[in-house]
């Protein structure tokens, strides 16, 4: 074979990178001559792999000594610019072989890769056919450069080539309008493109895959024995939800036995199966059967994913739009019910129910609606304490506020020795009556004695009023309760009359509360409905009341009309006593929440707009 025509081989060469360079190496040693030849390349880690070698070694057999020197030699660096000569002789270790001849180095320039290198092992010593050999191999070095270039070409045009035959088959089932004859047609046209014996089509229904297409066939069984196993080659691939290939290459993760056990069973065959995705949901497989000297190469499922992506929008939507209403409502009311309650979105879906949780309780759950108004204790009856006689006040023991009991709590104490001194002076009077009334009956005047005992008897009623006032002296409360009129300490030692008032004294069963109703609330009350009210200050203390009476006339207070309730105390509390303020709330009965929370607003909404 000519030169020429061996390097317009090497140069039109359309095979893989191996097979160019093993090529590349085989013309290289014929031109030279070279005995021998090997291509490395280098890493930064000053690794060397050896991606050709020729002649190809024996299986087992050792490398040539000449070929672990020269690993050697380029790990310690040689020129990447230029084809370098190095003589065996400067080679210390070859292991006892000759070391007549050269080795010729030639640098391969090639676009983001790492460094690679030819070196032609030459038995000569003759200088100028060295130099010969060097010329002509660097001459054939640019080949390399001229291949990398075609196939930096070419990989567009590959590109173009994949989608035109994804285009086809897309035009293909475009023009079919029922899913059946676009399943049909997606087959077909797959198994002509890639020369298939056999395409499958199976769609994902509930949580099983089911066989509805199979190329050149337009009735099938799913009964039948190659169906089911079929399906079991498609469920593997949805699964692990990967392409599942068989025979499968060493590196392969994936589990093929379903696609084994086709292939033994209607092969040998290799077996392709692709996963179609739609809303990154596997929904349907494609699987491929071709013989097995016809393995699927990695271009050619590149083409096959490609084209699978862009036809699953049309197939999934034919299927969706050909099923009858009412599958397609449950399928509807199935995707609806599973984005409700999958696990994408938590948190929005928490807020959603919550959400409409709360408004469900608003529209339908019913509360205790409660009439707020603020109140004032008062009292309904005062137990009033006067002077029992005229004197003078010698001491007080209470003051406004303190509780007393009845009977036992001295309030304040009048002088008595007035009292005693009359006292005395009346019971002295009277034994000079009885005197003067004992010598009338022994001389028998019996009219003189009659007189004489009157005025005993005027002078006993006497003794009996000054020992009643004298009791009366320390005064005491004939009722329990609290002292709220009486402030008479600054007042010790004054003259009062009989009935002058001293103290007034309020039982706690005597109050009572007035409630301030405002004037849009007041409909809501009605006599005998109870609640709880709050004083100032026991806020943490509730107390029960009852409605007695409701007032038929407003008053302004505070600027605001209301109404006056007054509330019947079901307790009463030491502490109470009359002007203590607080919040009460009347309850009105069961009203829905949401009529409750929106009342006034909706109230005055209705007298703005005069609904």
């Amino acid at each position: 074979m000519a030169v020429s025509n061996l390097i317009e081989y090497v140069k039109d060469f359309d095979g893989s990178t191996e097979q160019f360079f093993s090529h590349l190496l085989a013309v290289q040693c014929f031109l030279a001559p070279a005995d021998e030849a090997v291509i490395l390349r280098t890493s930064q880690t000053n690794r060397c792999d050896i991606l050709s070698l020729y002649p190809l070694p024996q299986k087992q057999a050792n490398a040539p000594a000449w070929l672990t020197s020269l690993i050697n030699c380029v790990r310690k660096g040689i020129p990447t610019d230029s084809s370098t000569m190095i003589t065996l002789t400067e080679i210390d270790d070859l292991q006892g072989q000759s070391n007549q001849g050269s080795i010729i180095i030639v640098p391969f320039k090639l676009v983001d890769m790492n460094p690679i290198f030819a070196a032609f092992l030459i038995k000569t010593e003759e200088k100028h056919q060295l130099k010969a050999a060097q010329e002509r191999l660097e001459l054939t070095a640019r080949l390399v450069s001229l291949s990398e270039g075609r196939e930096i070409f070419q990989k567009p045009y590959a590109a173009v080539n994949r989608l035109q035959k994804a285009l086809e088959i897309i035009s293909a089932i475009n023009r079919q309008h029922k899913f059946a004859s676009v399943a049909m047609a997606l087959c077909n046209e797959i198994a002509s493109q890639w020369q298939c014996e056999r395409v499958s089509l199976g769609l994902l229904e509930g949580r099983y895959i089911k066989l509805k297409a199979l190329s050149h066939t337009e009735h099938f069984s799913r009964k039948m024995e190659m169906a089911q196993d079929i399906e079991s080659v498609m469920e593997e691939c949805l699964d692990q939800d990967i392409e599942i290939l068989y025979p499968a290459p060493q590196d392969a993760t994936y589990i093929s036995r379903a696609a084994e056990k086709l292939s033994r069973r209607y092969g040998p065959s290799s077996i392709l199966s692709l996963p179609l995705r739609w809303e990154k949901k596997v929904l349907a497989v494609v699987t491929l059967e071709r013989p097995t000297g016809q393995p699927f190469a990695f271009e050619e499922i590149e083409t096959l994913r490609l084209t699978c992506e862009l036809c699953t929008s049309r197939l999934i939507d034919q299927y969706e739009h050909g099923r009858w209403i009412g599958a397609r409502l449950t399928a509807a009311t199935r995707q609806a019910l599973g984005t409700l309650v999958g696990p994408k979105h938590t948190w929005a879906k928490i807020a959603a129910l919550s959400v409409f949780a709360a408004v469900l309780f608003l529209i339908f759950a019913k509360g205790e609606y409660r009439v707020d108004a603020p109140f004032l204790l008062e009292a309904t009856r005062k137990q009033v304490v006067s002077a029992p006689f005229d004197g003078y006040l010698k001491s007080v023991n209470v003051e406004i506020g303190d509780g007393i009991d009845q009977g036992k709590t001295v309030l304040a104490e009048f002088d008595t020795a007035e009292l005693l001194l009359s006292l005395a002076a009346s019971k002295a009077e009277k034994i000079s009556y009885a005197i003067e009334y004992d010598d009338a009956i022994s001389k028998n005047f019996y009219t003189q004695a009659k007189l004489t005992q009157a005025r005993i008897d005027k002078i006993d009623a006497q003794i009996d009023l000054l020992n009643y006032q004298i009791d009366q002296a320390k005064i005491t409360s004939p009722l329990s309760g609290t002292v709220v009129t009486g402030d008479l300490k600054r007042q010790i030692g004054a003259p009062f009359k009989t009935g002058d008032l001293l103290f007034e004294i309020v039982p706690p069963e005597s109050l009572r509360a007035e409630l301030l109703v405002s004037e849009d609330q007041v409909l809501d009350i009605e006599t005998g409905q109870e609640g709880y009210l709050a004083a100032a200050s026991y806020p943490n203390l509730r107390i029960k009341f009852a409605v007695e009476r409701i007032e038929p006339m407003a008053e302004v207070v505070n600027q605001r009309n209301v109404f006056k309730v007054r509330a019947r105390l079901l307790a009463s509390y030491s502490w109470m006593r009359p002007g203590m303020e607080g919040v009460a709330k009347v309850s009105a009965g069961k009203r829905r929440y949401i009529w409750i929370w929106t009342r006034k607003i909706a109230n005055w909404i209705r007298m703005k707009l005069w609904l």
